[in-house]
């Protein structure tokens, strides 16, 4: 009996730790895939300190534009099955549009008091960056006083024509996000200026800082970081904040919902996307040449100007808009592009 007895209680006290060791959170673990627009270098080092802080996980990175994720997205979408788990795009229209197709995983990030721009209030999307576009130029060869300061001149100032370029709306987030804000700002008419300056558009960033470092261009529409990174580098080439407005773009992170991801890990996902919005995260997307998205964060980019300060003179973004008017947006862009190359002939 006194044998029954002293396995009884054994018995009674060992319940209560099985029990406390199942409650435990368990460690991130297993594969996760991550589409992304973040240039390679930056992945590089973002993936280095992810490797640290998630030792239990394989987290691999796919880099592409904005609008070729989509396109990838998209034709994934018709198998049943995404190859990615978290998805970091250039603005939120993308994240409206794959949250009302019920593609994504929602989850309340303990972060998001912490966050200085918008989130989606049912926590389907997070912005994770800031960036800016802006114009840039090269004083080795150009003065700023001779060059438009403002994207108004930018598009109508003839002593630039034929000497300006930009990254393609139809392939780069960034830049669809732009002339949203500029189509908003200035009217349909902005893209008939551009037309008439015989913008050139170019396909990857490398091409246009190549064409301010030769002098083939005077000035071209570009993201911030892009000039930022360059900067530290050692380059001379110059950011021109525009008098009538920096177009601010919270890029975001999304987690796929376990019905469409290809890990079918949101466990994992949610943790990844917390370690990006915390600080620890915040200070990697900084030394990314990138604005972080928290409220009051001590640091900012290489040789930039404050966030808020940067904020403060912004051309407004309506991202409703640029997810419900992309396709007749990017159409009557391509529109104007090819009433010029056919003048032209």
């Amino acid at each position: 009996m006194k044998k029954y007895i002293f396995l009884i209680i054994i018995f009674a006290l060992t319940i209560p730790l099985l029990f406390a060791g199942g409650g435990r959170e368990k460690a991130p673990a297993g594969k996760v895939m991550i589409y992304t627009s973040m240039y390679e270098d930056v992945i590089e080092a973002v993936k280095a300190e992810l490797n640290k802080k998630f030792p239990k996980c394989t987290i691999e990175f796919l880099y592409g534009g904005t609008g070729r994720l989509q396109t990838r997205v998209e034709a994934e979408k018709a198998s049943g099955t995404l190859g990615c788990d978290i998805l970091m795009v250039a603005e939120p229209a993308y994240s409206l549009e794959l949250k009302e197709m019920g593609i994504l995983h929602n989850y309340k990030s303990s972060e998001a008091s912490s966050l200085a721009f918008d989130y989606d209030p049912d926590g389907y999307w997070y912005p994770v960056r800031i960036s800016n576009v802006v114009l840039a130029y090269n004083p080795e060869r150009h003065s700023r006083e001779s060059l438009p300061n403002s994207f108004q001149a930018f598009a109508n100032d003839a002593s630039v024509r034929n000497l300006i370029s930009m990254r393609n709306p139809l392939t780069s987030g960034t830049s669809m996000a732009a002339i949203t804000a500029l189509r908003d700002k200035y009217g349909y008419e902005y893209f008939n200026a551009l037309s008439r300056q015989n913008i050139q558009i170019e396909y990857d960033t490398n091409s246009l800082i190549n064409k301010l470092e030769t002098g083939n261009n005077r000035i071209v529409m570009i993201l911030e970081e892009s000039i930022l990174k360059k900067r530290e580098e050692g380059s001379k080439l110059e950011v021109i904040y525009p008098t009538d407005g920096t177009v601010v773009i919270p890029s975001t992170i999304m987690i796929i919902n376990n019905r469409w991801s290809a890990n079918k890990n949101s466990h994992a996902a949610e943790a990844i996307s917390e370690w990006f919005l915390s600080e620890e995260g915040q200070n990697a997307i900084v030394k990314g040449w990138m604005h972080s998205v928290r409220k009051d964060f001590p640091r900012i980019p290489f040789d930039s100007r404050p966030t808020a300060e940067i904020w403060n003179n912004r051309i407004p973004i309506n991202w409703e808009t640029n997810f419900r008017q992309r396709i007749e947006i990017q159409d009557r862009f391509q529109d104007n592009l090819a009433n010029r190359q056919m003048e032209g002939r």
